[in-house]
């Protein structure tokens, strides 16, 4: 019964160390980290580059019948429609005059931002 009682604790305490896990890129890195920016060399394919960090960033909240703040994403028309409109960068940036985004999350890194920014900036094309 000892032991038992032993190994559930050991089990326990494993189970909790494991359970402490951080994927930001400021946790992990620091937020002023050398890091290089290696997403906004070339052209920004809006699959491959951007809905990533929409999908992480964004679309938990902002997708389906009843969007956050009705604003709604997770398609290209919709993606392309918040950022003519500047919201996107506007929140993300976390600029005046914008619900800063995510809703009670760190800001996006500023690689994830200027990213986004470069996608925006050469005209939001559906690579």
């Amino acid at each position: 019964m000892r032991n038992a009682k032993l190994l559930f604790i050991c089990l326990l305490t494993l189970l909790s160390l494991t359970a402490c896990y951080y994927d930001h890129e400021e946790t992990l890195y620091g937020a002023s980290s050398n890091q290089p920016c290696t997403d906004t060399v070339g052209t920004v394919s809006y699959m491959q580059k951007v809905v990533p960090v929409l999908q992480s960033s964004c679309y938990g909240c902002h997708t389906g019948a009843s969007p956050s703040g009705n604003q709604l994403m997770g398609t290209y028309a919709a993606d392309k429609a918040m950022a003519q409109s500047g919201k996107l960068l506007g929140t993300i940036n976390h600029a005046a005059g914008f619900s800063p985004m995510p809703k009670g999350g760190a800001k996006l890194s500023s690689c994830r931002i200027a990213t986004i920014k470069k996608w925006i900036d050469a005209g939001m094309l559906n690579n």
